[in-house]
C-alpha cells in the first residue's frame, strides 16, 4: 500500500529496505573483525589475546547489536514470507534467496559454530599453556566462520537491492 510520503513503497519493499539496512550493518560488523580485529588479537600475546576476546564475548552481549542481529532475522522470515508471494517473479526470487542466505550463513553459522567456540574460549584460563595452545586454532576456526557471515550477510543484502530494482 503506497503512502503520500513515499509513493511507490509498498509494505514488501519497506520491508526489504530495512532488511537490507539491517545486512549491511550486520556483515559490516562481521567484517571489522575479518579484516583487523581477529588479526589485532593474534598479534597480541595469548594470554591478553584471550582477555580480549572473552571480553568482546561478554560486552557483544547487549540489546543493540542482539536487537540488530536477532531483529535482521526476524526481517528475513518476512522477506521469504515477502517473496513467496512475489512467486516467481525475479524478484521474489532474490527475496527468498536473501532471506535464507541470511538465516543460514549469518544465524545458523553464529549458533553451530562461533558460538560454541566463544563458550570454549569463555572456559580457557588466559595465563595458561592450554590455554595458548587453543586461542592459535580458536583463531583460525573462528575467523574462518566469520569469513562466511560476512559475505553471507554482504550478499543477503546485495540479493535484496537486486530484487527491489
Amino acid at each position: 500500500m503506497p503512502t503520500d510520503l513515499l509513493p511507490g513503497i509498498t509494505p514488501v519493499s519497506m520491508l526489504a529496505l530495512v532488511s537490507a539496512l539491517g545486512c549491511a550493518l550486520v556483515a559490516g560488523i562481521f567484517l571489522a573483525f575479518s579484516s583487523f580485529v581477529m588479526a589485532a588479537l593474534g598479534r597480541l600475546p595469548a594470554e591478553q589475546g584471550i582477555a580480549a576476546m572473552q571480553s568482546i564475548n561478554v560486552t557483544v552481549l547487549n540489546p543493540l547489536f542482539l536487537g540488530l542481529f536477532f531483529g535482521t532475522g526476524l526481517l528475513s522470515v518476512g522477506l521469504i514470507a515477502g517473496g513467496i508471494f512475489r512467486w516467481p517473479a525475479s524478484e521474489g526470487l532474490c527475496l527468498i534467496a536473501a532471506g535464507l542466505l541470511y538465516l543460514v550463513g549469518s544465524l545458523l553459522v553464529t549458533m553451530i559454530f562461533n558460538v560454541p567456540l566463544n563458550q570454549a574460549v569463555a572456559k580457557v584460563a588466559p595465563a595458561s599453556p592450554e590455554g595458548a595452545v587453543f586461542w592459535r586454532r580458536y583463531l583460525i576456526d573462528w575467523t574462518l566462520w566469520n569469513h562466511v557471515r560476512t559475505v553471507c550477510s554482504a550478499l543477503a543484502a546485495a540479493l535484496i537491492m537486486v530484487g527491489l530494482h
